[in-house]
């Protein structure tokens, strides 16, 4: 055991799990550990508002497969934190929130800053360790760091302030690291032996394979299966969309070819993922999920297997591990499906290329309600772009290794058909929490972690405006980033139901003010592009790239959109409205 004060046992703590970079905010409250920091190797990068730190710190680990850490000043800027940390627990991020508290002595008395820290992240984090005694600062720490990795997902270490000082006697805790192994030979057993007789087997390749840097292992299993392989929603870098039997992503405003493929199948094998409802509702007007087939789940957290969707075989293990673990067992027999490999195959390329006609003939949106916006854009000053033809130009001048955020919202979620990947931990989304102001302080997060690699986010006007002064980070830390923003001047998704349910009575749906965010971007010291020329979009991008890869420099495109809307979030979720009253029967 080493004398130490309790500060200098918490930042110990740190570097042994190779801790190198926290997000947030200065704060007295945790100011004697801050001091040694940076002797210690450790960068605390500023932010303008901790919900950007938290954001930061879930793209940092999502990037990097290493801790995310977020550290802020007592009460209000801890439950600043709240919003990120739950987008962290949906995306099964290993971040840890360090809260430092009102001092142990005035806990209850209604102090400065005081609040109860611990309930309030309850529900989105793995663990919650509490430092009431400073000898326990080392132990506590470690075990917030040890299960944020075996729990796959966020943990809290709540600390009063007091208790960073004094002088204890301390070992700092090894790392602890779990090897998840395949899963129970049984279940492995049964899984190849339905593999094995389906005659139209579909892999879901999903959010574990990225988390387990299992794709080699994926594609391997494909490879013999033979037959066409889709993503989970918003999990479009599970699998290489330049390989022959990628289909793209399932769920809201995927692949029409992943989709009818799914459709086919008469086993699913589920690889590293929870089948989250929001990922198999119908869309495109069709209820794609096979009623009849069979399915294999597999998934490193043994509370998700079957919560969604009934399985035939639940394989408790880690994605890769138990990919390879199946296709030892494949290997040396002969499939069912090897006879109709040829005809899968020819099947798998047909819809994969339908799909990819129609997005490259989808230029606008043509339900009414948008092809009214396309004409009013025409009497409009400028020339509004439509979202779709936009996506495809930025797909197409996508660099390589990129990295892309995308927030919530209408045309970041049309966006899901045209994001394609080839390696993992390259797309980052809020998951199923769907908050907005998520992008651009993840994608900086990402772009800490993983600095040789181009690093993109995509945002709505509304959503951009909530976090946009996070540009700030970037310029001022030297973490460059290229920021797109869809500038159609409404909150897209929600009005998409006002005119889907609502008689078209637009309440709180309009953001037309006149803001011009390049010039906004310009005064933060960044580079600020307005595009209203199709033509202009993929060279926009490209320079913008080149300027953050070679100028280290960050780059805010504004990109000028029709108010053309795509399909709503739920169509399930809402119905034509039913009015008793009076003075309400007009509102139907």
């Amino acid at each position: 055991m080493t004398r130490m004060t309790p500060s200098e046992a918490f930042v110990e703590t740190l570097v042994a799990n190779k801790v190198d970079t926290t997000f947030g905010i200065m704060g007295s409250a945790f100011m004697d550990a801050m001091d040694i920091f940076a002797p210690a190797g450790i960068r605390l990068v500023p932010v303008v508002h901790e919900q950007g730190a938290a954001h930061m710190a879930d793209g940092y680990a999502r990037v990097s497969g290493r801790h995310g850490v977020v550290i802020g000043q007592n009460g209000p800027g801890i439950s600043n934190c709240v919003t990120a940390i739950a987008a962290a627990f949906w995306a099964h991020s290993p971040v840890v929130i360090v809260t430092p508290q009102t001092g142990s002595g005035g806990i209850g008395l209604g102090g400065f800053q005081e609040a109860n820290q611990l309930p309030m992240f309850e529900e989105f984090v793995k663990y919650q360790g509490q430092v009431d005694n400073e000898n326990r600062m080392a132990e506590l720490t470690a075990r917030a760091f040890d299960r944020a990795i075996s729990d796959m997902g966020p943990t809290q270490i709540n600390i009063p302030r007091d208790r960073f000082y004094g002088d204890i006697d301390v070992t700092i805790p090894t790392p602890t690291r779990l090897d998840r192994g395949p899963g129970g030979a049984k279940s492995l057993d049964e899984a190849a032996d339905l593999l094995a007789e389906a005659e139209f087997p579909v892999l879901l390749s999903g959010g574990g394979v990225v988390m387990g840097d299992a794709m080699e292992e994926c594609v391997a299993l494909a490879e013999r299966l033979g037959g066409p392989v889709a993503n989970t929603y918003l999990h479009n870098d599970s699998f290489p969309a330049s390989h022959p039997q990628w289909t793209g992503p399932l769920g809201y405003q995927g692949s029409k070819a992943a989709m009818k493929l799914i459709n086919k199948a008469d086993v699913v094998l589920a690889l590293g993922t929870r089948l989250g409802p929001f990922g198999t509702l119908p869309q495109h007007d069709m209820d794609y999920w096979p009623k009849d087939a069979k399915i294999i789940q597999v998934d490193a957290d043994h509370k998700m297997l079957g919560l969604v969707k009934p399985v035939t075989v639940a394989i408790h293990g880690d994605a890769g591990e138990a990919a390879t673990a199946i296709l030892e067992r494949l290997n040396g027999r002969t499939l069912k499906c090897d006879a109709t490999k040829d005809e899968r195959m020819a099947t798998t390329r047909a819809e994969v290329d339908a799909w990819e006609a129609e997005l490259d003939e989808w230029i606008h949106e043509k339900d009414d309600f948008s092809l009214e916006m396309i004409e009013e854009a025409k009497n409009e000053e400028g020339n509004w772009l439509h979202p779709r033809q936009v996506l495809r130009e930025l797909e197409k001048a996508m660099p390589e290794r990129v990295m892309v955020s995308t927030d919530i919202g209408n045309i970041n979620s049309v966006a899901n058909s045209y994001l394609r990947f080839e390696e993992p931990r390259s797309f980052f989304a809020a998951m199923s929490w769907g908050n907005c102001g998520y992008a651009l302080p993840t994608i900086i997060g990402a772009k800490a972690a993983a600095p040789d690699r181009p690093a993109v986010s995509y945002a709505g006007d509304g959503a951009w405006a909530m976090s946009m002064t996070e540009i700030l980070t970037a310029v001022r830390h030297d973490i460059p980033v290229t920021s797109i923003v869809f500038h159609n001047r409404h909150w897209g998704a929600e009005k998409k139901n006002q005119v889907d349910f609502y008689g078209r009575r637009f309440v709180a749906g309009e953001l037309n003010g006149g803001e011009n965010y390049a010039e906004i971007a310009e005064t933060f010291g960044c580079i600020g592009v307005r595009v209203d020329d199709i033509d202009e979009v993929g060279p926009a991008l490209k320079a913008a790239i080149d300027a953050q890869m070679n100028e280290g420099k960050s780059t805010v495109i504004e990109i000028m959109c029709t108010k053309e809307l795509g399909d709503p979030f739920r169509k399930d979720a809402l119905s034509k409205p039913v009015r008793h009253l009076a003075k309400y029967k007009d509102y139907v």
